[in-house]
């Protein structure tokens, strides 16, 4: 039997004077009439905290509502907006105007805007030279 080893049990609890410390300033602040200083600080924290997790829901919220995905009209190639914006094709480099519901091509004033033309040839008889 070891005469150095004993039975005694010890707990330790790393960290908790710091702990201990931080709330007898808290107290020793409030004592001496300085409770708004803690009160103050202690809301500046809490802002601090949440203030980025409200940007962050905010964000999502504004692009749920704002951000279109469609494909483009001429050459179908999937597209990423913002409502109300006007684009270029990646694909076709056609220019785009964002809207709710998808993307429109973007036509100036006086053109027609014409998405297929119907080309029909007739076949002509070739001629031998000479004649």
């Amino acid at each position: 039997m070891n005469p150095n080893s004993s039975k005694q049990v010890q707990i330790n609890f790393s960290g908790l004077g710091c702990w201990l410390t931080l709330f007898g300033v808290i107290w020793l602040l409030g004592a001496v009439g300085l409770g708004w200083l803690v009160k103050s600080l202690a809301v500046l924290v809490v802002l601090l905290l949440v203030a980025p997790v409200l940007g962050f829901i905010g964000l999502r919220f504004w692009l749920r509502r704002n951000l279109v995905q469609a494909s483009c009209p001429v050459c179908s190639t999937p597209l990423t907006g913002i409502k109300g914006a006007e684009t270029r094709c990646l694909n076709c480099g056609t220019p785009l105007h964002t809207e709710l519901d998808g993307f429109s091509r973007v036509a100036e004033e006086g053109t027609i805007d014409i998405t297929a033309v119907d080309v029909t040839v007739e076949a002509k008889p070739i001629l031998p030279e000479g004649d």
